[in-house]
């Protein structure tokens, strides 16, 4: 089943309306952190469940599984934003990715919750009494958050290695240190010679380590940017695909709709026309349900 052309916001702050006894489950990708700016909410778990109030901060994965629902006795006001570290390809290292993306499914890291004298409740407060729209200042606010709020395994992971293969140790500590679009810049035979063994090992390496081979993953990366240049600028798409790094439009459109199933200019069109509008006052307004009282996290 290939993707849906859609395209959500990340390191973006919203506000979110809950009404009373309604819920609301983390639909898209990513990790969340989500602030209780007033009233009080429950996040609900199989195995346990948690109260959150107001001025508490909350942060969890796509993968946790559970759900936040309002009191029954009043409204929720929620500020949020959602991050995905395979968007941050030009400053989230390969290997920190890999860490996140273990991460989210770990119940030691997946889901966290703050009360409102923490620090980071503290600085979430700020930001959220500070920041007007999704300017580059406030996306920096909001990584920093992020990165404070995972802790100090964010800043002390290191990768696992195998002791037994050296190129295997090299290039893992290589793709720790280096973020993803760096890879752009990068020929397989400069990689060799970086890695100090023959091409067909390396190959074999990059696929242990990676998953996929060295040319598929640069046109992973190339693809990422080219959607994030799609989403957020008026370039043409001929312009989108050099600046992604494709030489040959044609190609560029060829391999975006293998991969997306359409080409850039519809995906372009299709995400924009599928974007929710705010209303007048700025805000998410979510209406209680009526039969299913599950709402998905924009």
């Amino acid at each position: 089943m290939k993707p849906q052309p859609s395209f959500e916001r990340h390191l973006a702050l919203s506000e979110l309306m809950l009404q009373p006894g309604s819920e609301l489950r983390l639909k898209f990708s990513g990790w969340y952190l989500l602030r209780v700016t007033s009233g009080v909410a429950y996040w609900l778990h199989p195995r346990s469940n948690q109260e959150l109030f107001t001025g508490s901060v909350l942060m969890c994965s796509d993968r946790a599984i559970g759900l936040i629902r309002a009191s029954q006795v009043g409204s929720v006001l929620l500020h949020c934003f959602r991050l995905q570290p395979e968007r941050l390809s030009g400053l989230v290292s390969l290997g920190e990715q890999q860490f996140l993306q273990a991460a989210a499914k770990d119940d030691r890291y997946s889901v966290r919750v703050f009360d409102q004298a923490t620090l980071i409740s503290q600085q979430f407060k700020e930001v959220c009494e500070r920041s007007e729209g999704s300017c580059f200042s406030v996306r920096l606010q909001l990584l920093e958050l992020f990165v404070e709020a995972f802790g100090n395994e964010l800043h002390t992971h290191k990768a696992s290695v195998d002791p037994v293969l050296d190129a295997t140790t090299r290039l893992t500590r290589l793709l720790d240190e280096t973020p993803p679009t760096d890879l752009l810049e990068l020929s397989f035979g400069d990689l060799v010679q970086e890695m100090r063994c023959t091409p067909r090992h390396l190959s074999r390496v990059f696929q242990q380590v990676v998953g996929i081979s060295f040319r598929q993953k640069q046109a992973q990366v190339r693809l990422m940017r080219a959607q994030e240049l799609l989403a957020t600028t008026e370039s043409k798409v001929v312009e989108v695909a050099l600046e992604s790094g494709f030489r040959s439009p044609c190609l560029f459109n060829v391999m975006f709709k293998r991969r997306f199933g359409v080409t850039p200019a519809q995906w372009r069109a299709q995400s924009r026309k599928g974007k929710m509008q705010r209303p007048a006052e700025g805000r998410f307004l979510i209406p209680k349900p009526k039969a299913e009282p599950v709402l998905a996290l924009l």
